[in-house]
Order: structure tokens, then C-alpha cells, then sequence
């Protein structure tokens, strides 16, 4: 059954741009569609069409018949005075409609009313009620708020008051709760923690209706969607898989595409040499040359049908790096902060060393950017030090971004914060970062998020500096922009310390886990990979520690340290540790490789199946691992 139709849709905002262009396409029942494409592309507008929001130039559009859809996207708005909880609620306003009929019958019932058709109706009204869960409300409401981390005190809060990460997070809550057959998720990971995400991943997997996602999370479209529609130039181009082979795909379309055109203009550039030797032949008063000359140069037109394909330029611009002399970049001592009442954290010791590259995570609102903000000097701690290295110098590209004059535009920004950069060189600057024409020009108060965090880091690469911190670097970018910062952190070789809930971000630059939980950071000295794979394993020990605490405790002269099959798992487990790390150094060589061998699709193919023959290996590692810790009790 087909729960979407699309067909020939056309829709643009101004004359000279069709944002959708003749796009069409079907969506069955039970699918997970990933929908893709650049920022501006005209994928939530797509959806805005979909769900009746937003009227359309042409074309035509079809929901099945009695499917209900459900948009995560714009906040809606509310009756003032509502709370988190109300707003939840608000998710069983059909099942209410219910309620208020039969209870409406009973007081007619009571009222000596045993007609036929009251009973009939009550009946029917009663059963569709308890299908539909209406005796239980509470018990799914409070399964939705604990995955998506609704605390009990932030249901009593007014919805107004929340932030626009919280919002989104009450409202995809709500949009869960609903009787809802076609769920529409527009970059629903952008605000949810770790621990948020897979627990989304984990309930669109039970989901029983169809699911369509715009989202820039590569682990999160890999875990959730199962086909890909990418947007490209207002048509829709079709990948059955999910985000890692439609990433393949799509270079080996576009190599395949390259190849037939340079087949193509290689046989033209022939037949145009021959075309014009035919009419020199013609010219010296052979008139039989010259209409094989016209009727050759027809062919060549008729022979030119395949376009140049084409690549979005990459930004290549480099951090600028300054040489960092000394072992500790910075060190906190008892270092403790709180907002009245609250402790979001207190006596942390840490110390951040040369090269590091630490990732920061935890839930939403332990407090990772107040820590950043403290070493920033945003905000000032309420006991402990925190002491930089005499030669540090950092550079902050925060969550949200901000600017001193929003109605400046681009090129006086620049020019405004490098003091002795000429206007061509700004403009050079900004070129390089895909603000070009009369793009440079515009007001940044215009600036879509995406925009000002590259317009941020267009300022910051221009510095040099040894400390990078990031907090949410990848929020609100496509995924071409993603793939270019990555690339720049990837080059820059000082200490990086960064927020993010991006696990492919995490996973690609992480040496060292820092986790925030409950006032305290746990220091994890090993990739994401590890950090996953220990957390998993403790989870799994819990219950047995649980049950080891009932046990009377053993005598002291027991060794703690376990027999000798324990030290001897304990050895190995140092060798295993080693070979992952070599393991992990491999992998991140081959992902290097493919990255430069993209013109060449033999070597990519190969390079590729290399990559997923070390990764098969490495989780196997994984699992030896995992055994060897059992055995040596750690």
C-alpha cells in the first residue's frame, strides 16, 4: 500500500528559482526513508507540502486514505499557562473526545435512557477506547519522558519557559504519543543527548507505521532508515540502502556518470576533427565532402546527452596552528560550580595534555557548556583553579553563535575583527568558505545556523592558536559541511577538546572520553569505540555486583586480586588493548585513503572492502576483549 505519492511537484518562492522542480515519488507503507540534501535544498519545505502547511506551484500530492501524519519541526504554539505535562497531555486529545461522549451516554444511561442505540454506541465508543489505550495513559507518558529525558520537575514547567532544545524534545514526546501512522522527523537528533538518540533509534525500530527523516546524523540514518531520497536541484534521485551505501552509491554514479562523458567528448572531439578536415575538403571544391561535413556535425549534436557531473567545491581552508612548548595545556584543581540550589558539578581534577583530543559528553543539562564556559572565562567557578599553560592559545567556536553587530554585513564582520585585513582579502577569506558573490554582502543577522557557524569559523582559522574547543560543532550542518570540518580537524595537529552528541564525530576524533554524570567526570582514557564497548559490559555486570553485595563479605586474608587464570586474562587484556589501538590507527589510515582516492573507483572499491574486512576484525578484537575483562574481573 502506498501511504505517499508525490508527483511532478513544483514549488518556488521567487521567479527565477524553483526550489522543487518536477520532483516525484512514492513512499509504501512501513518504510524508513532517509531524505537527504544540501541546507536549502527544499526538504522542509517538502515536508511543510506533505502535511497541508504550505501550498504548492504544480503537481500532485497523496496521503493514503485515513493515515495520519505527524510533523516534528516548527515548536507549535500553545495556550499560555501550559505546562510541560499539559502539552503532553494534549497527545490524547482524540481519546479525551472519547471520553467526554461516553461520558455524556452514562449520564443519559443513569438518567433512564436504555434505548438500543445508546447501548450500541456506548459499546462501540467504549472498545475503540481501551484499543486505543485510554484507561493507561500515565504508563506511556512516563516511558516517553524517561527515554527522552523529561525529568518530573521539568513536566511541572511551564513550556514557554523552556529552551528551544527542550521544547523540541517535549514536542517530539508529543508527537510520539499521538495515534500517529506516518511519522515526519525533520533533524529530530539536533537537540537530544546521547542517551535521547538511541533511545529513538530504539522505539522508530517497534514503530509499525512509516518514517521519514531529514536528518545530517550519519550513525543515527544508518541505524533507522533502510532507503534513501536525496533532493538534488528540485528532482529526487533513489538509493535502496541506507546512509553508508547510499555514500558509496553515489560516488560510484558519479565516477560511472564522469566515465560515459569523457567517453562521450573524447568520440565528439574526434568527429570534429573529421567534420573539419571534410570541410576543407569542401572548401577546395569537393562538394560531396561538405554534406557529409553537415550531416557529421548533426550527429555530434545529437551525440551530446550526457551532462558534466559535477562536485560541490570543498572548502579546504586549515586551522592555523601555533607550536605549544610545555606538557599541560590546562588544569583544573576542586573545581566546583553551582546555580542556586543545583550542583552541577564539584570537586573535579583534571589536566589536559599537549595532542590530547578529548570529547566531553552527558546528558543535557549536567552541565558541559557551563565547564566550557569556566574555561573560557565566561563564567567564573564557585571553588577550585583552573590554571592554563603559559604558552596556550585558544579558540572557541561556542553552541550558539553570536555576533557583536548582526546588521553588519559579511565582509565588514571580517573586516571589523581582523583589523589590517584589506577588503579583497576578507572577501578572499570568505571565498574560501563558500560565501561568494553577492553572498558577502548580506546582513549576518540573514544568516541561517549553518551559515554563522561557518562564517565563525572562517574568523577562527585565521588565528593561530594551539587549544580548540568546540561545543555542538556539527548542529545545524549539512552533512558536505560536516565532512569539511571534519577534514579541518583532522589536519589540525594541537589539543582539541569538544562537546558533541555527533557518535560519528565522537568516534572519529576521540582519544580520551570524558563523561559527566551526576556532578562527577568519569575519565575514560581510550577511544569511543572502547568507551562503548566498557559501558556495555558494566551494564552487564550490574546485576552481578548487585547480587555480589548480598554475599557476606570476604575474609581479608582472601588475595583480591583474584588466581592465577585472572592475572593471566589480565595480561592479555593489555596485549588486546594494544592491538585494538593499532587496530583503530588502521582504520582511521584507510578512511584517509578513501577520502583521497575518490576520482579513482577501482582503488576506492578496494580501499573500501579493505576497510570493512579491518572494521570486521576489529570488532572481533571487541569481543576477545570483553571476554578477557570477564575472566580477569575488571
Amino acid at each position: 500500500m502506498i501511504d505517499i505519492s508525490v508527483s511532478g511537484l513544483v514549488k518556488s518562492f521567487d521567479l527565477e528559482k524553483r526550489i522543487l522542480d518536477g520532483i516525484s515519488f512514492q513512499i509504501d507503507t512501513g518504510e524508513r526513508v532517509g531524505l537527504l540534501g544540501k541546507n536549502g535544498a527544499g526538504k522542509t519545505t517538502l515536508f511543510r507540502i506533505l502535511t497541508g502547511e504550505l501550498d504548492y506551484d504544480a503537481g500532485e500530492v497523496a496521503i493514503a486514505h485515513g493515515r495520519r501524519v505527524g510533523l516534528i519541526s516548527q515548536i507549535p504554539v500553545y495556550p499560555a499557562g501550559y505546562t510541560v505535562e499539559d502539552v503532553l497531555q494534549s497527545a490524547f486529545t482524540r481519546m479525551q473526545r472519547l471520553a467526554d461522549e461516553m461520558a455524556a451516554l452514562s449520564e443519559q444511561m443513569a438518567n433512564g435512557d436504555e434505548s438500543a442505540e445508546t447501548l450500541r454506541r456506548y459499546g462501540e465508543l467504549s472498545s475503540k477506547f481501551e484499543g486505543l489505550g485510554g484507561y493507561d495513559t500515565e504508563t506511556p507518558v512516563n516511558k516517553v519522558a524517561n527515554g527522552l529525558s523529561i525529568s518530573a520537575d521539568m513536566r511541572t514547567r511551564l513550556f514557554d519557559s523552556l529552551s528551544g532544545g527542550e521544547k523540541t524534545r517535549v514536542n517530539l514526546g508529543r508527537l510520539i504519543l499521538e495515534d500517529t501512522d506516518i511519522l515526519l522527523l525533520d533533524e529530530p537528533t539536533n537537540h537530544l543527548d546521547l542517551h535521547a538518540i538511541e533511545w529513538l533509534e530504539g522505539y522508530l525500530a517497534a514503530f509499525k507505521g512509516t518514517v521519514v527523516t531529514i536528518s545530517h546524523d550519519r550513525y543515527f540514518l544508518d541505524r533507522t532508515v533502510t532507503r534513501v531520497i536525496e533532493v538534488l536541484d528540485g528532482k529526487a534521485e533513489f538509493y535502496s540502502g541506507n546512509y553508508s551505501f547510499y555514500a558509496v552509491e553515489k560516488e560510484r554514479r558519479y565516477l560511472e556518470k564522469l566515465r560515459r562523458y569523457e567517453k562521450e567528448q573524447a568520440k565528439i572531439e574526434q568527429l570534429e576533427k573529421s567534420a573539419e578536415q571534410l570541410r576543407m575538403f569542401a572548401f577546395k571544391g569537393m562538394d560531396k565532402t561538405y554534406r557529409r561535413a553537415i550531416s557529421m556535425e548533426k550527429r555530434i549534436a545529437r551525440m551530446r546527452t550526457v551532462d558534466k557531473p559535477t562536485k560541490e567545491r570543498a572548502l579546504t581552508a586549515q586551522f592555523t596552528t601555533q607550536d605549544f612548548y610545555g606538557d599541560e595545556v590546562v588544569v583544573l584543581r576542586d573545581v566546583a560550580k553551582s546555580f542556586g540550589d543545583r550542583t552541577l558539578f564539584s570537586g573535579l581534577d583534571l589536566k589536559v595534555a599537549g595532542g590530547e583530543r578529548i570529547a566531553l559528553i552527558g546528558d543535557n543539562g549536567t552541565g558541559k557548556t557551563t565547564l566550557i564556559k569556566l574555561l573560557m572565562g565566561e563564567e567564573s567557578p564557585d571553588a577550585g583553579k583552573i590554571k592554563f599553560g603559559p604558552a596556550v592559545k585558544t579558540a572557541y567556536l561556542p553552541q550558539i553563535i553570536a555576533f557583536d553587530v548582526p546588521g553588519r554585513n559579511l565582509v565588514d564582520t571580517m573586516l571589523y575583527a581582523k583589523r589590517g585585513m584589506t577588503p579583497q582579502s576578507a572577501r578572499n577569506r570568505l571565498a574560501a568558505f563558500h560565501f561568494t558573490g553577492e553572498d558577502v554582502f548580506k546582513s549576518v543577522s540573514v544568516l541561517s545556523g549553518g551559515e554563522m557557524s561557518r562564517l565563525k569559523l572562517c574568523m577562527l582559522m585565521d588565528e593561530e592558536i594551539n587549544f580548540l574547543i568546540l561545543d555542538e560543532p556539527t548542529n545545524h550542518l549539512d552533512i558536505a559541511s560536516r565532512e569539511w570540518i571534519e577534514e579541518a580537524v583532522e589536519s589540525y595537529d594541537g589539543t582539541l577538546l569538544f562537546v558533541s552528541h555527533d557518535r560519528y564525530f565522537i568516534n572519529r576524533f576521540a582519544t580520551r572520553i570524558w563523561e559527566l554524570e551526576s556532578g562527577r567526570i568519569t575519565d575514560y582514557p581510550m577511544g569511543f569505540a572502547r568507551y562503548r564497548q566498557r559501558k556495555a559490559l558494566a551494564a552487564q555486570n550490574a546485576p552481578k555486583q548487585e547480587k555480589k553485595e548480598t554475599v557476606k563479605e570476604k575474609s581479608i586474608t582472601e588475595k583480591p586480586r583474584g588466581n592465577r587464570n585472572a592475572q593471566t586474562a589480565r595480561r592479555q587484556l593489555t596485549i588486546c588493548e594494544k592491538e585494538i589501538g593499532a587496530q583503530e590507527e588502521t582504520i582511521a589510515q584507510l578512511q584517509r585513503q578513501l577520502e583521497e582516492s575518490g576520482s579513482d573507483y577501482e582503488k576506492y572499491a578496494a580501499l573500501y572492502e579493505e576497510k570493512t574486512r579491518a572494521e570486521q576484525a576489529l570488532e572481533a578484537l571487541m569481543e576477545k576483549w570483553e571476554t578477557l575483562a570477564e575472566q580477569a574481573g575488571e
